[in-house]
């Protein structure tokens, strides 16, 4: 009988013993189990944390990028033969984008600039080249790459020009004169910043001369400026040809309601980049013009030439 109960005794203490170390066990399971899920929920705190910021750098940001091309050359001759005359030219290019983020908002923003002299020794100076323009569109998405819009265009050039096949030399524009304002709303599709197509039904379109100039570039005699509205059509690509070679293309068509809407102004500018490294390229830019109000024949202008380059960015 005594047997018997030492054994039931020391059953029973062996069996609460190894209850207590399986309960000892079993707490320190759940603490390490406690702190890696700890470890774990703060991790991903950090991860969400992250992605948060970046979402807000890439939705809501300016980013800038500019480009400053100078393209020269020149002409030299001596007891040459076959005749020539010594000349020396410039050009200055200025393309400038700044463009900004905000949600579903996006606003793109584009300023070309050029201007160009040559000077012939019987000649003297003579602009080859004279261009300003600035182009806008803020849009607000309404589903993906669709966006309402509202565009604005600005043209005209920085000096006065002249049509040397006159004589004497005929003085047929000057600063601001003429100048074109186009602006309207409209639906924009938008792949990205350098693909986008603009529609704008309901586009207003001024255009400026002074006094020298009535008469001209479709303003009345007498008057300083016209009003039109109608439909505008344009388009932005920018994009790679190879590894060194890019090309951009703006073109730009106008349908005037009131005014011989069958005429359709095109405006078409491609430039062509070669980089030969980060400081010199090799510049093409065709250049079309057809408007009728100021001329009957299309308008041309070709530029090509070594440039040498300064870019600049922020983002």
């Amino acid at each position: 009988m005594k047997r018997i109960f030492i054994i039931l005794l020391l059953f029973s203490i062996n069996s609460h013993s190894q209850k207590k170390s399986i309960s000892k066990t079993d707490s320190i399971a759940k603490i390490e189990l406690k702190n890696k899920i700890t470890s774990l929920q703060l991790k991903l705190d950090s991860i969400v944390m992250k992605e948060e910021l970046e979402r807000k750098k890439l939705t809501k940001q300016w980013s800038v990028n500019g480009r400053v091309t100078f393209i020269f050359n020149q002409t030299s001759h001596s007891n040459w033969l076959a005749g020539g005359e010594n000349n020396i030219a410039g050009n200055i290019l200025i393309n400038y984008d700044f463009n900004y983020i905000n949600d579903k908002w996006k606003w793109d923003n584009k300023v070309i600039t050029s201007f160009g002299s040559t000077h012939a020794k019987n000649q003297g100076f003579r602009k080859t080249d004279d261009r300003f323009e600035y182009n806008s569109i803020l849009a607000l998405e309404s589903s993906e790459k669709w966006y309402f819009s509202f565009f604005s265009n600005f043209i005209t050039q920085l000096s006065r020009g002249f049509d040397y096949s006159k004589d004497p030399k005929l003085e047929v524009s000057s600063i601001l004169s003429p100048a074109y304002f186009s602006l309207g709303p409209g639906i924009l599709w938008r792949k990205n910043k350098n693909i986008r197509v603009n529609i704008a039904p309901a586009t207003s379109r001024f255009i400026f001369v002074s006094k020298n100039f009535s008469g001209l570039y479709g303003v009345p005699e007498g008057k300083k400026s016209v009003y039109g509205i109608g439909l505008n059509m344009s388009g932005y690509f920018k994009f790679k040809v190879m590894k060194d070679v890019t090309v951009e293309n703006i073109i730009a068509l106008y349908s005037d309601y009131i005014d011989k809407p069958q005429n359709i102004d095109i405006n078409n500018q491609s430039n062509f980049q070669v980089e030969i490294n980060k400081y010199l390229s090799m510049n093409l830019t065709l250049h079309l013009i057809s408007d009728t109000n100021a001329s009957s024949r299309v308008q041309f202008r070709q530029l090509f030439g070594l440039g040498v380059n300064y870019t600049f960015q922020k983002k």
